[in-house]
């Protein structure tokens, strides 16, 4: 009979225990996703400055062929003048 009168009590214990951790849960998950989504942010980021890296060298190349094909159609020019003049 003791058990039958600590059973209300014992219930009522888990039950305020039980609400507890679901907002504890609660609290960490909406932590969690906080979290998460500052990085995902921080990962476009960097996959931004990436793409903006990659562009830039890409331009550099462009202009170090363009540079060395102006170099080889000017001397070829000067080689072109200077057996022409002889």
């Amino acid at each position: 009979m003791s058990n039958d009168d600590n059973l209300p009590i014992q219930m009522a214990v888990y039950m305020e225990r039980l609400d507890a951790y679901i907002e504890s849960q609660t609290v960490l998950n909406q932590t969690i996703s906080e979290r998460i989504e500052k990085v995902q942010d921080e990962i476009d980021d960097v996959r931004l400055w990436k793409s903006k890296l990659i562009g830039m060298k890409t331009g550099l190349v462009a202009v170090g062929i363009l540079i060395l094909h102006t170099s080889a159609i000017m001397a070829s020019f000067v080689g072109i003048v200077r057996l022409s003049s002889d």
